[in-house]
């Protein structure tokens, strides 16, 4: 059985028509087109799928598409703020090589923005916390935590 759920996908009203079973993972790949949200491992452990619902990270693999009716989703497309500008964490991931293989960066990304929306200051143990939810097999995760710091420090000043 098909629907059409109305959303809102990176600041822009979107309709969707989707099988009431697809997930909202597969329906922002396959239907929308957005494929920097990370298929992992489609049972919610890894976070490579996740994306902002309403303001708090979902695994997107977790939520069937229909529950997002009426609801806005930030995917990492949606991160950066223009064309020629990155969001200060995509910067700082650049700068302190806080990815290899990319997989799991977006979903960290996401996360980390999340982490640095709620609390512009994390401690090492509020980062690790925060990240808890995505799994990186390629980093020792050192890097990340960097990366994340000097981002939160960036985009203090830049409030400033």
């Amino acid at each position: 059985m098909k629907r059409i759920v109305e959303l809102i996908i990176n600041g822009e009203p979107r309709d969707m028509t989707v099988d009431s079973c697809r997930s909202l993972l597969d329906a922002l790949r396959d239907d929308v087109g957005l494929t920097g949200t990370k298929k992992g491992c489609d049972v919610g452990d890894c976070g490579a799928c996740t994306v902002i619902v309403d303001g708090e990270p979902v695994n997107a693999c977790l939520m069937l598409a229909v529950e997002a009716e009426g609801r806005t989703v930030e995917t990492i497309e949606g991160l950066q703020p223009g064309v020629d500008v990155l969001h200060p964490l995509q910067d700082a991931f650049m700068r302190y090589g806080a990815s290899q293989c990319g997989f799991c960066t977006p979903g960290i990304l996401m996360m980390a923005k999340k982490l640095l929306d709620d609390n512009p200051r994390p401690t090492d143990e509020d980062i690790r916390f925060g990240l808890s939810g995505n799994i990186c097999r390629c980093t020792g995760y050192t890097k990340i935590f960097d990366a994340i710091k000097a981002a939160a420090i960036e985009m203090e000043a830049a409030r400033s």
